[in-house]
C-alpha cells in the first residue's frame, strides 16, 4: 500500500499518518530510526520504503533499542528517535530509559498503541502507554489525529535539547499512523539556547578571590553536552586549578592527558569529602556531579568548602549545597565570557597561579607513576589482575578511538589510565542500570558516521543485552566488544565487604552472585550473532588480541578472564 493516497477537496496531499511522521523526521535531520517492530508499528515499517534515506536500524529486543538510541544522541550530539512496541516493549526499555534520563540524553521516545477505535474492549497487547511512561520521561502524551503529528514531533525534539535535556514520549495509535492527512508539516525552527550567564563580574571576582591552589573545578557531563571542554581547560588554566570528573559520569569530558586532570572523583560521600577538604572551593560546571552509591555519615561537601556554580538547568543550583553564588547559563558561551574578567583579575598574581597548576601537573604524574607500579606488582599473578587488564587495553585501544564502558570491575583502572587530548574518547553507565553499553557502542559508532568504537563491559553487564551482537553484525559496523569476565558480581561482592555485619562478608560466601555452574561460553554467543570472537587468559596476549581485532572491518569480541574478588 503506498503512503501517498490522493489529494483532497483543497488541493492538499493526502498520505498516512506514518508517512507524515516520517516527512517531519526528514526535515529534523533524522538518519536512524532504532525500534523493534510489532502489529501496532507496521503501518510505519510499511511507510519506510517511500523514504529511503531514513534507515531503520533493527535491534532485537526494546532494552537494547533504547540505548543504541541513547549512544547514537551523545556521540551525534543531537536526539536519537526510537520507536517501541506497545506496553509489553515500552516495559522491556525502561531500564535503559532511565538511564537515558539521568544521563540527560535527549531522546524522542515513541511507542505504537492499540487502534484506539477499540480499546474500550480491552484488546491485546493494549496499554496505558503514557502513565508508563512518564516517570522515565520529561513528559509523555498520545496523538489523537494525524494532524496532530507535526506539532507534537516538532515539540518533542525541542523539548528533549531543551534544559535539562532527557526524553520526551510519544504514543502512536495504530489509527492514527494509518489516518490520512493533508496537514502541513512546516520546517523545523531554529532555536539558539546558548544563553550566557548573568552574574559574571561577581562570579570572576569570587574565584579570583580564592587563593591559588585553594580552589577545583568540577567538570560534569553538562560540559560535555556544550562542547565546552577547550573553555573548561582555559579557566582551569587560568587559576591554575585542578580539574576532577564527576563521582559517577556520563562522559569524561576533559582531555584525559591534559597536566590539570586529577580524574574522577569516588563514589562514597566521606571520600569525596577528603578529596575536596583540600580546597577552599569548587567551581561546579554542571549539576549532579557528587553522587554517592552506599551510604556513608557525612556531607560530600566539607562545611569549610564553598560550592561556586555553572549549569543550564536552574534546578540544579543550590539543590544539595548551598552556595554564596551560581549562575544560569549555558555552560560554552558563559565561560566564554567569563575567562576575559577572569584574566583582568588574576593577572596580579599570575606567577602564583601557574606555580599552582605546575604543582598539579606534578601530583598528577605522580599518581599515574603510582597507579602504574601498582599495576606492574600484579604482571605475574596466574590469572589477569584487573588493573592489568586495564592497562593493556588502554594501550592498545590508544587515545583516539572511542571508549564505552560499563565493566565496574575495570571502569577505575580504565579511567586511571586513560590520556587522550580527546575529550569526548569515554563514555560512561550513569544511570545504573546493567545492559546499556553493548547496544550503546552500536549506537555511537552509528553517531560517530560508523567509527570505530570499543565497548568495555562485564560478564554479567554483557548477558542483559547482547541481542547488540546481532545488530554490529548486521549493521557491519566496526564495534569491538571486550568482555571482563571474572564470572561474578564483583562489584556487588567488594559492596558487602565494606559492611562489617553482613554474614557474607564473614564468611566470605555470597549468594546468588557467581556465574558459573554453567559458565557462559561468549566465544559461542557472540559467534551464533554472526561476530567472531577470541579468548585472552594471560596478560601478554590483551595487546595483540585487541589490535587484531580492532583491524578488522566488522565487529569483534575479545574475552579477557579477569580474576575474581
Amino acid at each position: 500500500m503506498s503512503g501517498i493516497t490522493g489529494v483532497d477537496t483543497a488541493g492538499g496531499q493526502l498520505r498516512r499518518g506514518a508517512a507524515v511522521l516520517l516527512e517531519v523526521l526528514r526535515s529534523e535531520g533524522v538518519d536512524y530510526i532504532f525500534g523493534n517492530p510489532g502489529t501496532t508499528e507496521l503501518p510505519l515499517i510499511d511507510a519506510l520504503l517511500e523514504i529511503p534515506d531514513v534507515h531503520y536500524v533493527l535491534g532485537l529486543q526494546e532494552a537494547s533499542v533504547v540505548a543504541m538510541a541513547d549512544g547514537y544522541a551523545q556521540a551525534a550530539r543531537k536526539p536519537g528517535f526510537l520507536n517501541l512496541h506497545t506496553a509489553g516493549g515500552l516495559g522491556h526499555g525502561l531500564g535503559n530509559l532511565l538511564n537515558a534520563s539521568v544521563s540527560q540524553t535527549p531522546l524522542v521516545v515513541t511507542a505504537g498503541q492499540q487502534d484506539s477505535r477499540h480499546t474500550i474492549s480491552d484488546p491485546l497487547l493494549f496499554g496505558d502507554l503514557v502513565q508508563i511512561a512518564r516517570p522515565a520521561v520529561k513528559w509523555a502524551q498520545e496523538v489523537a489525529h494525524a494532524d496532530q503529528l507535526p506539532v507534537l514531533l516538532r515539540r518533542a525534539f525541542h523539548d528533549s535539547t531543551a534544559a535539562p535535556a532527557g526524553p520526551v514520549f510519544l504514543s502512536l495509535p495504530m489509527d492514527v499512523m494509518e489516518e490520512l492527512s493533508a496537514v502541513d508539516i512546516g520546517a523545523p525552527s531554529q532555536i539558539n539556547r546558548q544563553a550566557v550567564a548573568g552574574g559574571l563580574p561577581e562570579l570572576a571576582r569570587a574565584l579570583a578571590g580564592i587563593a591559588p591552589g585553594r580552589l577545583a573545578i568540577i567538570a560534569g557531563d553538562e560540559v560535555y553536552g556544550s562542547d565546552a571542554a577547550a573553555e573548561v581547560a582555559a579557566v582551569a588554566q587560568c587559576l591554575g586549578a585542578p580539574v576532577y570528573g564527576s563521582s559517577w559520569p556520563s562522559r569524561i569530558p576533559f582531555a584525559t592527558a591534559h597536566p590539570l586532570w586529577c580524574g574522577n572523583l569516588p563514589t562514597q560521600a566521606t571520600a569525596i569529602a577528603q578529596t575536596l577538604g583540600a580546597y577552599d572551593a569548587i567551581f561546579a560546571l554542571g549539576g549532579k556531579s557528587l553522587i554517592t552509591i552506599l551510604y556513608t555519615e557525612g556531607p560530600a561537601l566539607p562545611p569549610s568548602c564553598a560550592v561556586y556554580q555553572m549549569s543550564s538547568d536552574v534546578r540544579d543550583l543550590g539543590r544539595t549545597f548551598w552556595t554564596p553564588l551560581s549562575v544560569v547559563g549555558d555552560v560554552r558561551a558563559s565561560l566564554q565570557a567569563l575567562l576575559p574578567e577572569l584574566q583582568v583579575l588574576t593577572q596580579g598574581r599570575a606567577a602564583a597561579y601557574h606555580a599552582a597548576g605546575e604543582r598539579v601537573a606534578a601530583q598528577r604524574m605522580q599518581h599515574k607513576a603510582q597507579a602504574r607500579q601498582a599495576m606492574q606488582a600484579h604482571r605475574s599473578d596466574a590469572v589477569i589482575h584487573p588493573s592489568v587488564a586495564a592497562w593493556e587495553v588502554v594501550r592498545a585501544v590508544g587515545p583516539d578511538i572511542a571508549i564505552v564502558d560499563e565493566a565496574i570491575a575495570t571502569s577505575s583502572d580504565v579511567r586511571l589510565f586513560l590520556e587522550s587530548a580527546w575529550s569526548a574518547q569515554y563514555s560512561f553507565l550513569r544511570g545504573g542500570a546493567l545492559g546499556w553499553g553493548m547496544p550503546a557502542a552500536v549506537g555511537a559508532s552509528l553517531g560517530l558516521g560508523r567509527e570505530r568504537v570499543v565497548s568495555l563491559v562485564g560478564d554479567g553487564a554483557a548477558l542483559y543485552s547482547p541481542q547488540a551482537l546481532w545488530t554490529a553484525a548486521h549493521e557491519k559496523l566496526p564495534v569491538t566488544f571486550v568482555v571482563m569476565n571474572n564470572q561474578e558480581y564483583n562489584v556487588l561482592k567488594n559492596f558487602m565487604r565494606q559492611q562489617k555485619d553482613y554474614i557474607s562478608a564473614r564468611e566470605g560466601t555470597y549468594p546468588a552472585m557467581d556465574i558459573v555452574n554453567p559458565s557462559i561460553d561468549y566465544q559461542a554467543l557472540a559467534r551464533s550473532m554472526g561476530v567472531p570472537s577470541t579468548k585472552v587468559t594471560r596478560a601478554v596476549d590483551i595487546a595483540p588480541a585487541l589490535e587484531a581485532a580492532l583491524a578488522t572491518d566488522g565487529p569483534s569480541l575479545v574475552e579477557i578472564v579477569i580474576a575474581a574478588s
